[in-house]
């Protein structure tokens, strides 16, 4: 008999996923994308990326770091998200959310654990997050990824 086949984690599908949509990002500074799951890894509730309105050019408003006028991912992924407050969610991000992001994902109610790979400038958020009692976990690039 064989060994089984290797198989990636649910975690690792869902955040290449969200570096595949972060791919889509108009940003010129960072591109950074969002999935939305359920617990049990069997849905897929929303997914988003950062980039400027719908109908309005793919570029951004500004040069200004940290101000350009982008939508960020997370905010994107939470205005597509329909499923009620008392779903329990998991998000993964390419990076780990900024405080007004973390703002937004504690308001879409339901969020358990957030998953990230990068970090961002600011890691202020991890505190906020703590605080309501959102599970944040560093998913690093293992050396069986290639993205």
């Amino acid at each position: 008999m064989s060994e089984p086949k290797a198989r990636p984690s649910f975690e690792q599908i869902y955040m290449e996923l969200a570096h595949t949509l972060a791919e889509r990002s108009t940003c010129t500074r960072m591109n950074v994308g969002t999935v939305i799951t359920s617990t049990d890894y069997r849905k897929v509730l929303a997914v988003g990326y950062n980039g400027n309105a719908a109908g309005l050019p793919n570029t951004c408003d500004r040069h200004e770091p940290g101000n350009c006028g982008c939508l960020h991912s997370e905010e994107n992924a939470v205005i597509n998200c329909d499923s009620p407050r008392s779903t329990e969610k998991h998000v993964f991000v390419t990076h780990l959310p900024c405080t007004a992001c973390a703002k937004r994902l504690i308001n879409l109610g339901g969020v358990k654990k957030v998953f990230y790979r990068s970090d961002y400038r600011s890691r202020d958020s991890l505190h906020l997050l703590a605080t309501v009692g959102i599970e944040v976990i560093h998913l690093p690039k293992s050396d069986k990824q290639t993205s």
